[in-house]
């Protein structure tokens, strides 16, 4: 009789839920993004205004390079007689002939010696290259937040269909045993029991929608998205596949002192400090001024043409504390250059340890007990319809499958992002 009345209401629950989920999608399909990885990395790469704004500074720094390219600007000085034998600005020509007013004209042009230009450019290029990878360094991490939302977004969104089917599963046994408690062939304490259970489903899945819109917002940001629009990450078989890197831990390490964009920066730092100590010697080197000039009739001859060369001594400057300073500068970032290059191998070592941990849980083995504790879930409910197993017996078996199920799905996350902090601490995908 129990099985009967059973069988007829979770027909009756399935046509409504299958009723209402159609619905659901029909009214969101329109608002949903369903895209695999590789194309919302090219969306991020394409519109991501922090990425811009990154393009941007290099694109300023290729210009600081054309800048220090060109030569300092020639100085016109000039000076002239404003009065004179009660006229002003008086010029022409006297009765002998000779010119009438005084005319000083002088060009002034720096000549920066010890090849100073030669390292300002030098310098200017190196920033470029830095400001390049900063660029790649915001990239990759974002590109790390990228993956990683997308692969948490798709463990969330299949925790949220185990709820759905957990629910409806409780919502068929609730309206079962609502007519059960009616002809009295079960007590009320027992549809309250399942009522808890239910209660504290429904809190769990909410938790889960938060983080789920969580999640979104962060993505939408990541791909300068508006509105109502829903990502829905499809990830493909190359997306879900998980392998041990083939590479030796030694290569790894080589790699990511090519590749890893933060210890690379720290390297150019260190060019930039050397290439810096360089231009504060040529500091020390006086600069040469050359001055040619015409002066009429302010001299002991009429039209005097003169050349001035002008340049400083540097007996009381020399620029020494600058070129002490540099010094130093060296070689606090030859020490940070070494200090990095270590953490840099214990965190690719420490990296690819978890990953070899994580992926030894998802051996066949593991596997194997999940297939089969699914099997084991899918009797559940039966045998307690059947009265093969008791209600605490069916609550605990109910409770332990969701645990182990989001166990299950916690594991693939687990692995997806072993292997991205890996690929991060790397600087490129293995």
């Amino acid at each position: 009789m129990l099985s009967r009345i059973l069988g007829k209401s979770m027909l009756i629950v399935a046509c409504m839920y299958l009723s209402g989920v159609t619905r659901t999608q029909a009214q969101t399909n329109t608002d949903t993004l369903r895209i695999g990885i590789k194309d919302a990395e090219q969306i991020f790469i394409d519109k991501n205004l922090t990425l811009l704004a990154a393009h941007y500074n290099i694109e300023a720094n290729k210009a600081l390079v054309q800048q220090a390219k060109l030569w300092d600007d020639p100085v016109l000085n000039t000076d002239q007689n404003m009065y004179s034998n009660n006229k002003f600005f008086h010029h022409g020509t006297n009765p002998d002939g000779t010119t009438d007013g005084q005319v000083y004209i002088q060009v002034q042009q720096l000549i920066k010696t010890a090849n100073k230009r030669g390292k300002l450019i030098q310098m200017a290029k190196t920033n470029t290259a830095i400001s390049e990878l900063q660029f790649r360094d915001v990239m990759l991490h974002l590109r790390y937040e990228l993956r990683t939302d997308m692969y948490t977004l798709t463990q969330l969104m299949r925790i949220h269909e185990l709820y759905v089917q957990e629910g409806a599963q409780i919502d068929k046994l609730l309206l079962a045993m609502n007519a059960q408690l009616q002809v009295g062939n079960i007590a009320k304490k027992d549809l309250m029991r399942i009522q808890a259970l239910q209660l504290s489903m429904q809190q769990e899945s909410t938790e889960i929608d938060k983080q789920i819109a969580d999640n979104e917002a962060e993505l939408k940001t990541l791909l300068q998205l508006k509105g109502s629009t829903f990502v829905l990450p499809v990830l493909a078989a190359s997306d879900s596949a998980m392998s041990a890197p083939t590479m030796p831990l030694a290569q790894m390490v080589a790699a990511a002192k090519e590749h890893n964009t933060a210890y690379q920066l720290q390297v150019l730092q260190l060019q930039y400090q050397q290439q810096n100590l360089g231009y504060q010697k040529a500091l020390a080197v006086p600069d040469v001024t050359v001055s040619p000039n015409f002066d009429q009739n302010s001299n002991y001859t009429p039209k005097y043409y003169g050349l001035g060369i002008s340049l400083p001594i540097p007996i009381l400057n020399g620029n020494r504390g600058n070129i002490k300073a540099a010094r130093w500068q060296v070689k606090e970032q030859d020490a940070t250059v070494k200090q990095l290059e270590l953490e840099l191998e214990n965190k690719v070592t420490s990296a690819y340890s978890k990953l070899l941990a994580v992926q030894q849980l998802s051996s066949r083995k593991q596997q194997s007990f999940y297939d089969s504790y699914q099997q084991l879930y899918n009797n559940i409910l039966d045998s307690y319809q059947q009265r093969q197993i008791s209600l605490i017996e069916f609550i605990d078996y109910f409770s332990a499958y969701k645990d182990i199920k989001q166990k299950q799905l916690q594991q693939q996350l687990n692995l997806h992002t072993a292997q991205e902090d890996l690929n991060l601490q790397i600087g490129t995908d293995l």
